[in-house]
C-alpha cells in the first residue's frame, strides 16, 4: 500500500517537477527553440485558442506532434468550455514515447482530459491515409509535425482530404522556407487562403490556412506553378 501511494505520488510530482524546472530555465531565454513556458501558455491562450475553438472546431480536431501536450491542454480547455455535444481531438506524434517520455499524455491523464483525445504513435504518412481511409471528416487541423519540404507537403496532401470544405488549418513555423513554399502550392491550386499569419517575432512564425469552401474543379492535368 505504501509503495502504491509513494508511486502515485511520483507520478504527479515528477510533471510538475518538469514544468516547474522548464518554467525556471526558460523564464529568461530569447530562442524559438526554446520559448518561456510562459510565453507559450500566454499565447496559445490570448491569440487563438480560446477565441477560435469554438467557432472552428466543433466536432473534431486532428493534431499533428502531441510533444509536452501544452497546446492539446488549451484546446481540451476551449472544447469544455464551449460544452460541445460531439468532441473529437485526435493526436498524431511517433515521438510521444521516446523524444517527450511520455509526457504530453502524462499531463492530459492528470488533467482528466486523456479521454478527450485519440493518440496514434505512428507518423503522419501512416495514420492520416488511414483515417481518410476510414472516412473521418475534422473541421481543424493544428500541424506542428515533420518541417521538411516534403513532409510538411504529404501532410497538407491529406489534410485537404480530411478538413472539410471552409475548414482551418493552423500551421506552427511557418517562417521556414520548406512550410511556406508547401503551403504556396495549396493556396495556387486548390484554392485555400491565408486567413491570418504571425510573424511579430522574426525566429516564429504561425499562419491559419482556409480550406476551400467550394473545391475549385481541376483538369487531369492541372498546374499552377507555386
Amino acid at each position: 500500500m505504501r509503495r502504491r501511494v509513494l508511486g502515485t505520488a511520483l507520478e504527479i510530482a515528477v510533471p510538475l517537477a518538469i514544468l516547474a524546472l522548464w518554467a525556471i530555465l526558460s523564464a529568461d531565454s530569447q530562442t524559438y527553440y526554446f520559448p518561456p513556458l510562459t510565453d507559450i501558455l500566454d499565447t496559445f491562450a490570448d491569440t487563438w485558442l480560446f477565441e477560435r475553438v469554438g467557432s472552428d472546431v466543433v466536432p473534431s480536431l486532428v493534431r499533428l506532434g502531441l510533444g509536452y501536450g501544452i497546446a492539446a491542454l488549451f484546446i481540451c480547455e476551449g472544447l469544455i468550455s464551449k460544452r460541445n455535444a460531439l468532441i473529437g481531438h485526435v493526436a498524431v506524434d511517433p515521438h510521444q514515447a521516446t523524444r517527450f517520455a511520455s509526457c504530453g499524455l502524462q499531463f492530459l491523464a492528470e488533467a482528466g482530459v486523456a479521454g478527450l483525445v485519440e493518440h496514434y504513435s505512428e507518423g503522419s504518412e501512416i495514420v492520416l491515409p488511414r483515417l481518410l481511409a476510414e472516412g473521418r471528416c475534422f473541421d481543424l487541423a493544428f500541424v506542428d509535425g515533420n518541417h521538411r519540404f516534403d513532409g510538411v507537403f504529404l501532410d497538407l496532401a491529406y489534410l485537404a482530404g480530411l478538413v472539410r470544405a471552409g475548414g482551418v488549418i493552423f500551421l506552427d513555423d511557418y517562417q521556414l522556407p520548406s512550410v511556406a513554399r508547401a503551403v504556396s502550392f495549396f493556396t495556387a491550386n486548390l484554392g485555400w487562403s491565408i486567413e491570418e499569419t504571425a510573424t511579430t517575432d522574426d525566429l516564429h512564425h504561425w499562419a491559419v490556412l482556409r480550406t476551400a469552401l467550394v473545391p475549385p474543379e481541376r483538369p487531369f492535368d492541372h498546374y499552377v506553378d507555386f
